[in-house]
């Protein structure tokens, strides 16, 4: 799994002119499910997104976590963060997990991160989605369940 995680004051995904999912201050996530992902790597990228220190203390350093300051996330998917354009100008998305698939473990992760305490609002799988968000810093962290070591 693929993860872009944001940190944001507020952020808001839309389907048709319709609010899908809001939130106020904590993590836009924005995940894509690869052929080889499994339940481990909802639940590794779940745990490792909920306790990602991006939150200032007091002192002002990114030293808490979204568990820690009781924020919120948005998850979308978005498969396009498989796209390969080693081969050309278009990308391919051969590594993108299938739609059935994808969907399974998308919904996995979700309810991970639920089981962990945090309040989610989500997207709607597979639909043109328009996402909007104000990222707080600017920080934006990529993550890869791919790459535990």
């Amino acid at each position: 799994m693929r993860a872009v995680v944001q940190r944001v004051t507020r952020a808001r995904v839309t389907v048709d002119a319709r609010v899908a999912g809001e939130i106020e201050t904590g993590m836009l996530v924005m995940l894509g499910v690869g052929r080889e992902d499994s339940s481990e790597s909802a639940l590794y990228l779940a745990d490792k997104i909920a306790n990602l220190r991006i939150f200032a203390d007091d002192a002002g350093k990114m030293n808490r976590s979204l568990l820690d300051m009781g924020g919120s996330a948005l998850v979308v998917s978005q498969f396009t963060l498989y796209g390969d354009t080693r081969g050309g100008r278009r990308p391919s998305y051969i590594q993108a997990a299938p739609p059935e698939d994808a969907n399974r473990l998308y919904e996995e992760f979700v309810r991970c991160l639920r089981s962990l305490g945090i309040r989610v609002e989500t997207g709607v799988f597979q639909a043109r989605m328009k996402v909007e968000l104000v990222n707080d810093g600017p920080v934006t962290i990529l993550l890869d369940s791919e790459k535990t070591i």
